[in-house]
């Protein structure tokens, strides 16, 4: 369920004493301006934590003020009017919003005043659960068979999304039941794990992004087209019931209403619990807090309710939400602040991001002094400037981002943001793929930033086949030095010059491995002598590597092992590859602009060059690959034809895929593009599979992989 409604009142803030009617209005019309943007465009225009700040104001004028409480006022409602493009459906038993506590005092009021509304001195039970962050929802059953599907509305009027909703594999559509008509109520989210797919096809697509998963999940339901619905992977959890008239619930308290709705095939969330007396609320808040960012999907707090049905009852219902359960939200996890510069950070590898410096602000718990921006593209999009005024939020509690700005408050003389066209750490070129977000570095094998990772991939088994160097081995090679040398003394008064500085690492590029002796490895951490001369073996035989190896091995953006075969196939030499031109480059099968781009800029990098005569010069001989003929294609289907892997296939492995389907002739790529003819999926398939429905590529299996494979072979 998800409410921008908050109860209790606190200190008016920000209220003009002298004209509580006028700052009531424009209250008014704040409110309603950020609910229509919120629940109806699915564009929220300020943070959480803001609105329920105005809204508290609000509700202690027309408290202080009784004739300002008119009935349009958002105080008197529940959520925002229906979308015109859908029927409305009129509920039954309105959906209510439920009164938020924001403090532990807030909460002990609350069972205060269900204590004695039921007369009790001792503790009451109560059942607790999460507080889904995502899209309130009715499913009507008849006869055992779901009939109607709506969104909450306004409370007494929502959406029919029938078509929609029964596109959601969580939810049943025919229950063994006896009730003659029985209403589930609950809420329909997009899981993080999903958001972040659909976001990354959404990106490859040139698609707009969405802004978080509640969004989406809203966006996603309410598609015209349920087959849109279909492939967003929205999820359901059931969080209560309503039965029909004069029909008895089966059960009489809420805790085991949710066991019967679990027999019922419906989805359940696994963290509800029940507990007893307000120690036993705090406790469970403090406890799901605490796994927050572990949950599969977003929450914004938790919610309590009084778990015997009778005593809900009892209780009853003020305004228009019940007094029997409260929604006890955890601390903002947006909050505004201003921009005070835009930093870019080079990534392992080569990526550059901008990350905001911002004014020290208090989100979700915890101090925020910078937050990222993603990349050029979204810092463009959100129109984020130095001096703004931006909305900064815990994406996942645990990696900041700058959310959006509000160009409402823009200083004057603020400029637009440019990445800068050189590397801020070593000074190579900054490039950009074509169709890609994400500008990097390029110079790979020289740059600090990703000397480690350069490393690894250079050691790589499918490059240059280095056993035995490893990650933590890197990082020492690459680091020891300086992290033990002793520290600078500064001189004295007498002037004595400080110590001079550390010396440098064993490596910074891979030319440097083959400069290493034992000597030097063996005096490193967990590295005996026998293990340091296994090292010197493992890395001298690796001078003779294949020309396609090498290649790969160099990391060049783009450049896979297939790729980098056909590229040794059609050169022969290294020379001849590095002295191709994009137009020579785009002769070779399956190299379009962007790979032929990236070949071009890499071997144009001086600084890539100088480590790769440093490579040569230190015995590394890339040797030619002769051309192995493929098997004749007796059907035109694999031979010449460019195949992608993606998901676990049930008997074969990646590389026995990959060479069923190179010995046919074919091409194994890393990436779907217009020019892929099939895309293999397996299970757990994830943006590749996506990406080549939206593109229309045949999409086969395992089982149709082979039974291309034994056509081509004239087997079949």
């Amino acid at each position: 369920m998800r409410s921008r409604v908050a109860s209790s009142a606190s200190t008016v803030q920000m209220m003009d004493a002298g004209d509580p009617a006028g700052r009531a209005a424009w209250l008014r019309r704040e409110l309603d301006r950020h609910a229509h943007a919120y629940y109806v465009l699915d564009a929220p225009t300020v943070p959480d934590a803001e609105y329920d700040s105005l809204f508290r104001e609000l509700e202690a004028i027309e408290r202080a003020h009784p004739a300002l409480a008119m009935p349009e006022s958002p105080t008197q409602r529940v959520g925002a009017a229906p979308s015109t493009a859908f029927a409305s459906v009129a509920h039954r038993v309105p959906m209510l919003s439920l009164n938020n506590a924001f403090s532990e005092d807030e909460v002990v009021a609350f069972d205060r005043r269900a204590r004695e509304a039921l007369g009790s001195e001792g503790p009451i039970a109560y059942a607790v659960e999460p507080k889904f962050d995502g899209l309130a929802v009715s499913l009507t059953y008849a006869g055992g068979r779901l009939v109607t599907g709506s969104t909450r509305g306004d409370g007494e009027t929502g959406e029919d999304v029938t078509a929609n909703l029964r596109t959601l594999q969580a939810i049943p559509l025919t229950i063994d039941t006896a009730l003659p008509l029985l209403e589930v109520r609950g809420e329909v989210l997009m899981r993080r794990r999903d958001f972040l797919r659909m976001n990354e096809a959404q990106r490859a697509r040139g698609e707009r992004e969405f802004v978080n998963p509640r969004n989406a999940a809203a966006g996603s339901l309410r598609q015209l087209d349920p087959a849109v619905t279909a492939a967003r992977r929205l999820w359901f959890y059931a969080y209560g019931v309503v039965a029909g008239e004069d029909v008895p619930l089966p059960a009489d308290r809420h805790s085991a209403l949710m066991d019967w709705l679990a027999v019922l095939r419906f989805p359940v969330t696994p963290d509800r619990a029940t507990v007893c007396g307000v120690d036993g609320l705090l406790a469970y808040f403090r406890e799901i807090g605490a796994r927050r960012s572990a949950l599969p999907y977003d929450i914004d707090g938790v919610v309590y309710k009084v778990d015997a049905i009778a005593d809900q009852a009892r209780i009853g219902f003020v305004s228009r939400a019940p007094r029997f359960a409260l929604a006890h939200k955890f601390p903002a996890e947006e909050a505004l602040t201003e921009l005070l510069g835009i930093d870019v950070q080079v990534g392992r590898t080569g990526a550059l991001t901008p990350v905001a410096r911002l004014k020290p602000v208090f989100v979700g718990g915890v101090t925020v002094t910078n937050a990222t921006l993603h990349n050029e593209d979204e810092v463009r999009r959100k129109d984020v400037r130095v001096g703004d005024t931006v909305v900064v939020r815990r994406a996942g509690d645990v990696i900041p981002e700058v959310a959006r700005s509000l160009p409402e408050r823009r200083p004057p003389g603020t400029v637009e943001f440019t990445l800068p066209a050189t590397c801020p750490v070593c000074g190579s070129a900054v490039a950009r793929a074509e169709g890609e977000a994400i500008s990097r570095c390029t110079g790979a094998l020289s740059c600090a930033a990703q000397r480690k990772q350069a490393l690894l991939h250079f050691a790589s088994r499918r490059a240059m086949d280095i056993e035995g160097l490893g990650e933590k081995l890197v990082d020492q090679l690459v680091d020891r030095l300086v992290d033990d040398a002793p520290a600078p003394i500064a001189a004295d008064a007498v002037g004595e010059s400080p110590a001079s500085p550390p010396p440098p690492p064993l490596v910074r590029t891979p030319a440097d491995l083959y400069r290493l002796t034992a000597a030097q490895i063996g005096g490193l951490e967990r590295m005996a002598d026998k293990s340091a001369n296994n090292l010197v073996a493992a890395i001298d035989a690796s001078r003779r590597p294949s020309l396609g190896r090498f290649i790969f091995a160099l990391g060049i953006r783009n450049v896979g092992e297939t790729t980098a075969r056909d590229l040794a196939r059609h050169f022969g030499t290294l020379d001849a590859l590095m002295g191709a031109a994009e137009p020579a480059l785009l002769q070779v099968p399956d190299v379009g602009p962007v790979v032929a781009q990236s070949i071009a800029t890499f071997f144009a990098q001086p600084h890539n060059r100088e480590v790769i005569d440093a490579l040569l010069a230190g015995g590394v001989q890339p040797q030619a690959v002769a051309v192995v003929a493929p098997t004749t294609d007796a059907t035109g289907e694999v031979a010449g034809r460019t195949f992608v892997l993606t998901g676990t296939l049930p008997s074969l492995t990646r590389d026995e895929a990959r060479a069923l389907i190179e010995a046919a002739g074919g091409k194994v790529s890393g990436s779907v593009s217009k020019k892929t003819h099939h895309v293999v999926a397996g299970e757990e398939a994830g943006s590749k599979l996506e990406k080549a429905r939206a593109l229309g590529v045949d999409v086969i299996d395992e089982a149709g992989l082979r039974a291309l494979l034994a056509r081509a072979a004239g087997t079949d």
